[in-house]
């Protein structure tokens, strides 16, 4: 890892007068082609992905205000995309004040549109009213075709400016506008839309808008897929249970409320997991690190389950009150609030921060879910012993963290035996691998930079974090010294990151902690011991086995760790060729056949490693371990959602969607041992 270098010069010394003439003025939307990340969070994957959401946003923003049905995306072969609906249409008069048409203003100007005033749109999820510019300013080309007023216009813009003047094509009936946008190459770093990740959203915000028909079509792959629920949110937590075992009611609990401008719309449901899978929305907007609103559902499900638990003598007068984490255990459900004035942390529009929302959706969810309980005895009475399994389990928990706790007090004298840690005392420049037995292990030490590299050898199968309640999974010997060892603690909500605050209590850890509010662990990002945790398995199913293993525990104890991006896979060679003194290694059977046909050899060996083990040091230091010449491939979470359904399909107790699952994925395993 490059050092920074030293300053040659004293910090204060200015060798050039600043005055106006060094002051930059940046017009149009040049601020978002200069800053593109300040606007769409990046210019990588996730910000390329936010363009068309952006976009999809606008014609949501058109459906709840009750002009559109129908909103269509295509994905085309030249690398566009293509947003269409049937909504209004953009206008495109002449705007009295700039001289421009409708269209023209709010694809080149920032903070221009409907969603300013108060009559266009009551509610809009569009990014601060700068969507549809931050489309056209990150793109190469963007064409815009409106169907308003009894005709067809169309106006073409290039990076930002309209190259072509607004034009009259014809008549029609219809109504609507449909958006086709080129990325630009100069701005992101990759171009290549997922469908996955497309469609994984255009279902949410088809669940979310009960009636609203989304249809999308990969014009290069020929995939054609429509979402439209009549069920909405209900079938939105069914679609999230699917996979998992009996849950508490048959029927998601759901009510709809609007008081102060604020709609809540609540639905819910228990599942025989050990996880809580709250989603929160605001205005179809996915907050994945919550705000006010879950605040106010949490607190509410919190103060309601007690309340009801006393009254009908399932926890008696001296008992402790149940916690957070005990009534969410095994809950799914979906808060979504609409209101006018949504205020986010951040342009990125991860967490809501308006304090109204939060009494609104406190006082709701206690209606709502009391009389529910008062009408529903018997799912009530499931609700609470479920609750009060999950707090025994708490308690046990509880003392098994105080242990690891205890065990951190003394700092590194306490690490397991079992870890050869590194002499850097400075986490930035250190890595921790992962191996799988003592055999990898004795190879890992002996091929590892001992200043920067600590190696962690496990014994056996890890816990199947899945199944097990946290204090089965804290009394697991090797989940106990993946803990120690990589020294955060544990965050067990999934879907909330290491700067979350303590949403049930409304009490912030500052930037760098999450306490789960129970008293069983706190995430502190800060204590985090490596940079980069890599796990070194083998290259066979048990290896395979054994990653996803470690995979699913990081993902639902140490979340913040997979979306930060601290976890990476080693990529151990699968053969070794030798002709002479010449040495290749291949990593897949394509890679050794062309190294083969490159030798030029006859007498050219060929070695198949079946584990680490059987790699001498120094073969694990050159392939796998070294900075300079290693592959290492970086966990990312591009989907929260989507990866828990993974993990719960791939590590659960159902059997059917697993072997589904697998079927429908054989063919793009690139290496199968069996």
């Amino acid at each position: 890892m490059a050092e920074t270098a030293e300053r040659s010069e004293p910090i204060g010394r200015v060798d050039t007068e600043y005055n106006a003439s060094q002051l930059q003025l940046l017009e149009g939307l040049e601020p978002v082609r200069r800053r593109p990340a300040m606007f769409i969070g990046d210019n990588g994957i996730k910000g390329l992905h936010h363009l068309v959401e952006e976009l999809v946003a606008n014609s949501v923003d058109e459906a709840l205000a009750g002009r559109c049905t129908e909103i269509n995306v295509v994905v085309h072969p030249d690398k566009s995309v293509t947003v269409t609906d049937d909504g209004y249409g953009i206008p495109v008069d002449t705007h009295e004040e700039t001289g421009l048409n409708g269209l023209e203003l709010v694809m080149t100007r920032l903070h221009a549109g409907g969603k300013f005033g108060g009559g266009a749109y009551k509610v809009s999820g569009g990014l601060h009213g700068v969507g549809l510019s931050c489309v056209n300013a990150l793109s190469e080309w963007t064409e815009a075709t409106i169907r308003r007023d009894g005709f067809i216009w169309r106006q073409r813009f290039e990076r930002g400016p309209s190259v072509t003047p607004l034009e009259k094509l014809g008549k029609t009936r219809e109504k609507g506008t449909s958006i086709r946008f080129r990325p630009d190459p100069i701005i992101f770093e990759k171009i290549e839309f997922h469908a996955d990740l497309l469609t994984n959203r255009l279902r949410e915000l088809a669940f979310l808008n009960k009636g609203l028909k989304i249809t999308f079509e990969d014009e290069r792959t020929g995939r054609a897929e429509e979402f439209c629920y009549k069920g909405g949110i209900v079938q939105f937590v069914e679609h999230l249970n699917r996979n998992k075992e009996p849950v508490v009611p048959s029927k998601p609990v759901y009510f709809i409320r609007t008081r102060d401008d604020i709609e809540v719309e609540i639905a819910l449901q228990y599942n025989s997991s050990y996880q809580e899978n709250i989603l929160t929305y605001a205005n179809n907007i996915n907050t994945t690190e919550g705000g006010t609103h879950l605040s106010g559902f949490k607190t509410a499900l919190t103060r309601v389950l007690n309340q009801y638990a006393r009254k009908a003598g399932l926890l008696k007068e001296k008992e402790p009150n149940l916690g957070g984490d005990d009534v969410r255990e095994g809950l799914t459900a979906v808060v979504s609030v609409k209101l006018p004035q949504p205020q986010f942390e951040s342009q990125t529009k991860i967490k809501l921060n308006n304090p109204e929302a939060e009494g609104t959706v406190n006082s709701v969810v206690g209606e709502g879910l009391a009389t529910f309980l008062e009408e529903h005895p018997g799912d009530a009475r499931k609700v609470i012993d479920k609750s009060l399994t999950a707090f025994r389990a708490r308690e046990a928990a509880r003392k098994a963290a105080d242990a690891i706790k205890r065990q951190n007090i003394l700092d590194n004298s306490a690490l397991p035996g079992k870890l050869a840690d590194c002499s850097e005392k400075d986490p930035a420049k250190c890595e921790l691998f992962i191996v799988e037995g003592e055999s990898a292990g004795g190879s890992a030490k002996g091929g590892r930079n001992p200043r920067f590299q600590a190696i962690l050898p496990l014994r056996g199968k890890p816990l199947n974090v899945e199944k097990a309640r946290m204090d089965r999974a804290l009394d697991n010997n090797e989940i106990s010294a993946l803990i120690t060892c990589i020294g955060t603690g544990i965050a067990k909500s999934v879907f909330l990151p290491a700067d979350a605050e303590d949403e049930e209590n409304g009490n912030g850890n500052g930037a760098n902690g999450h306490s789960n509010g129970d008293g069983v662990s706190r995430f502190d990002y800060k204590k985090l011991r490596y940079q980069r945790i890599i796990l070194m398995t083998d290259a066979d199913v048990d290896g395979a086995h054994i990653r996803t293993l470690l995979l699913t525990f990081l993902f639902r104890y140490m979340a913040p760790l997979v979306e930060r991006g601290h976890v990476y896979i080693a990529k151990a060679p699968l053969y070794k060729l030798t002709a002479g003194r010449t040495t290749e290694y291949a990593w897949s059977d394509e890679e050794r056949d062309q190294k083969l046909k490159a030798l030029q050899r006859r007498n050219v060996s060929v070695s198949r490693f079946k584990g680490l083990g059987e790699m001498d040091p120094e073969e694990l230091r050159v392939t796998t371990m070294d900075p300079e010449q290693r592959t290492i491939l970086q966990v990312e979470m591009e989907d929260a959602v989507k990866a828990d359904e993974i993990f719960t399909v791939l590590m659960g107790d159902k059997v059917e969607p697993r072997k589904d699952f697998i079927e429908k994925h054989a063919k793009e395993v690139e290496q199968l041992d069996v």
